[in-house]
């Protein structure tokens, strides 16, 4: 096992990683890298099976040798603008008129074709209607739609295609439309949540540092007022000759001075504690990168609703190593359960159980890195304990943390 994650707040994560793993598990991910699009240009070539009908009918030898040159040089310009506008779309800052033209060439090969070699080619227009949903603005793409299913319909019925071919290709071209552009407003949706988490977590982070803030304000703002009191009254005090009583106001400054040092070093303790609902966030996103699924009950941050911070906080970093831990080593895990429970131990003491399991490889014949050596450390300092191991049945791998079940104490006013 590993190292635990680097503490860095969740608006400072690396970008370059987050694009490098969004862009494979996310639909409508922006392309970052040349190996990127060249994966995405692929899986929308995997999509050219229609071409088989102008494909069949060239190398059937039913047209001139003139007609036949005329449809492969058609068909290869409709495929690289078929790429073309892929990769302009993937480009960032192109202009829309650009895409408009590229899908006004593919419109016009496809009539161009269709007209001159016959009713085969009138497969084209199903990419074609794609690539016009593709670029339409969604208030204008049903009308869009329509008017490319007629044009299908009217080219057909001019090349006296048969009425089954002409409804075959028609349907087809506006399924084909409505269903890309159904696509494109699911990207969007997902692109609009992706940016409205990250504003969370930006908007979450903004929050804990004025929280922080308004600490530091409440705890200095006081002890401060009174430090520049007192040190002006000691002054008062040995310029009159009092020199008793301005030691005893320089002993009440040195007390002041350490019990707000005292107070500072619990607030920013208390800042950079883990707590359990944001680690099961930060869980569900890393693990849906590495495309593993989480299963937790939904009232699992609130398991424990009294639980003190010492030892809420001793849970928090046990879900976090070993979240890191199936990131890193879990290869071939596709869950990551996490259960809260209670136990009573053998000393009579009741605990607090947080156990995540996985169905990776298993621990095998690793020995515990210094990410568990230090989370073990971490737990028994508020008197809890770790137990990992291989999971059920000897598959994957389990982490069981337990700490005290002690209420948080309330001080009385």
């Amino acid at each position: 096992m590993s190292d635990p994650r680097p503490t860095r707040p969740a608006d400072e994560q690396p970008q370059a990683e987050v694009a490098r793993v969004s862009f494979m598990n996310v639909p409508g991910a922006p392309v970052e890298t040349g190996r990127q699009l060249l994966v995405k240009v692929s899986w929308m070539l995997l999509w050219m099976i229609y071409l088989a009908y102008p494909v069949g009918d060239l190398l059937n030898g039913g047209h001139s040798t003139g007609a036949t040159v005329l449809g492969w040089v058609c068909l290869v310009a409709f495929v690289v603008g078929y790429v073309l506008l892929v990769v302009l779309r993937s480009m960032p800052g192109m202009r829309p008129r650009t895409c408009r033209a590229v899908v006004a060439g593919m419109v016009g090969l496809a009539l161009t074709s269709t007209f001159v070699l016959g009713t085969a080619f009138l497969s084209l227009f199903i990419y074609a209607s794609v690539c016009v949903a593709i670029i339409t603005p969604s208030r204008y793409v049903l009308r869009a739609l329509l008017a490319m299913a007629a044009l299908t319909a009217g080219v057909g019925l001019l090349t006296h295609a048969d009425m089954d071919s002409v409804w075959t290709f028609t349907l087809s071209a506006f399924l084909a439309g409505a269903a890309m552009s159904g696509l494109q407003r699911l990207v969007a949706t997902m692109k609009e949540l992706r940016e409205a988490r990250a504003a969370v977590a930006h908007l979450a982070a903004s929050e804990e540092r004025l929280r922080l803030a308004r600490d530091l304000h409440d705890l200095l703002g006081h002890s401060l007022s009174l430090i520049t009191l007192k040190s002006e009254l000691a002054g008062r005090l040995m310029d009159a000759g009092k020199d008793e009583a301005a030691r005893a106001q320089v002993a009440d400054i040195e007390t002041v001075a350490r019990q707000s040092l005292i107070d500072v070093r619990e607030a920013v303790t208390g800042f950079r504690r883990p707590t359990l609902p944001v680690e099961l966030a930060a869980a569900r996103t890393a693990l849906a990168a590495a495309q593993v699924r989480l299963e937790a009950a939904p009232d699992l941050p609130d398991a424990w609703p009294g639980l003190a911070a010492e030892e809420a906080g001793a849970l928090a970093w046990a879900l976090r190593e070993a979240v890191t831990n199936v990131v890193r080593h879990g290869e071939g895990a596709t869950v990551c359960t996490v259960r809260a429970d209670e136990a009573w131990e053998g000393d009579g003491e009741r605990y607090a159980v947080l156990e995540i399991t996985d169905d990776g490889p298993g621990p095998g014949k690793s020995h515990p890195g210094n990410g568990l050596s230090g989370l073990a450390e971490r737990l028994a300092l508020v008197g809890g304990r770790l137990e990992t191991g291989p999971g059920e049945r000897g598959r994957g791998f389990r982490l069981r943390a337990a700490v005290p079940l002690r209420t948080a104490s309330v001080p009385t006013p």
